[in-house]
């Protein structure tokens, strides 16, 4: 199965969009989603984002195990991945390798054996950032975007709401 790679800045658009592309297949659909609350800020975002779908999503929380979640996912659903800058900055924060865990990713996303869609931010719009840490944040999630886009048979840049199709 291919996959779709959904990108933008903060508040671009891109979730509404994934979850409209999901939405075109049928019900049920699969969310995997990545964030974890840690604050009340948090709890509030993940509380918009759940309000907002529709019956007929199945939630599944992968904070750091995501390939996982994307093999053991109902293949009858759809699968919605929101997102994977949140994944990585869990991966980065866990110590864990970063370029093994890009590689299992990968690997999930290949495979697949039901429509896929993966959020990500675009963060090199921006300036550079002024620590050592959120530089090699910028790097790797840019390393990920690229090699995902690279074998997505789609990809779409969502700016203002709109979504611009790149690939």
């Amino acid at each position: 199965m291919t996959y779709t790679l959904v990108l933008g800045g903060a508040r671009s658009g891109k979730s509404r969009h994934a979850e409209q592309l999901i939405e075109a297949h049928p019900s049920p659909w699969t969310y995997i989603a990545t964030a974890q609350a840690y604050d009340d800020e948090m709890r509030e975002r993940i509380a918009l984002h759940q309000a907002r779908r529709p019956h007929g999503w199945l939630t599944v929380d992968a904070p750091i195990a995501l390939p996982q979640a994307i093999r053991d996912a109902d293949k009858a659903r759809a699968i919605l991945v929101d997102c994977l800058t949140l994944w990585l900055t869990n991966v980065m924060l866990s110590g864990a390798d970063i370029a093994a865990a890009r590689e299992d990713l990968l690997s999930a996303c290949r495979t697949a054996a039901s429509p896929l869609v993966l959020v990500s931010s675009e963060v090199g719009f921006g300036i550079v950032p002024d620590n050592a840490l959120a530089r090699r944040f910028r790097d790797e999630l840019g390393a990920l975007n690229q090699a995902l886009a690279r074998e997505a048979a789609h990809v779409v840049l969502t700016i203002a709401g709109l979504p611009l199709k790149v690939k």
